[in-house]
């Protein structure tokens, strides 16, 4: 059976990442994909016309996630549930399937990623999903911990470097220290009622 044009795209990226991580994305050459796929590099322009374009659809995917990711916390309750269902959504996002080996392509080729429009959207996406985790509690300390929360997710990708930890650890480590994070979030505006209420009762009466 005649492979679908979907499942060769798939299939290229697949490969393409393999040799962008084995000798990186520099090196690596459409020539090089194409043999390793042992198609014509012909055949490989059809779906892909540069390197730029093979990175620009991993960075599509991971928008489309995220854009997902997105609305549907719009359509949440600004609750510390929905803040810790949109982060463990976000972590499944980066660790299922082939993640793991964007990201680190990602973290790897930041000057790339710099360089194309799609990378640059990602930016804005992130900024939407650190308002999303905020939302209910504008201030900059909130702020703050939201994006860290975000951010504990990606580093978990370098910053932890147990030999032996497996992805499911990494994935579990990165969530707690996220919620550490995303339980501070809302708990000083919520605590402002009750201590006007101390401080009302405290009072001394005329």
């Amino acid at each position: 059976m005649r492979e679908s044009t979907g499942g060769t795209r798939e299939r290229i990226k697949a490969v393409a990442l393999e040799l962008f991580t084995e000798q990186g994305y520099e090196k690596t050459s459409l020539r090089e994909i194409a043999e390793r796929l042992n198609v014509t590099k012909a055949a490989l322009y059809y779906h892909f016309k540069s390197k730029d374009d093979i990175v620009a659809s991993f960075v599509e995917d991971r928008l489309e996630k995220m854009d997902a990711l997105n609305a549907w916390a719009a359509t949440q309750p600004a609750t510390l549930a929905t803040r810790r269902e949109l982060i463990t959504r976000y972590a499944d996002t980066m660790f299922g399937g082939e993640q793991p080996s964007v990201m680190r392509f990602f973290e790897q080729n930041q000057t790339v990623l710099k360089s194309l429009a799609s990378g640059q959207q990602m930016r804005g996406r992130m900024m939407q999903l650190v308002d999303a985790l905020c939302r209910g509690d504008d201030s900059p300390a909130a702020q703050l911990r939201a994006a860290l929360s975000l951010f504990a997710v990606h580093t978990s990708w370098f910053a932890v470097r147990a030999p032996d930890i497996t992805n499911e650890e990494r994935r579990q480590l990165a969530l707690e220290v996220a919620d550490e994070l995303l339980g501070a979030i809302g708990a000083g505006a919520a605590a402002k009622p009750d201590e006007s209420a101390a401080a009302t009762s405290g009072s001394p009466r005329g």
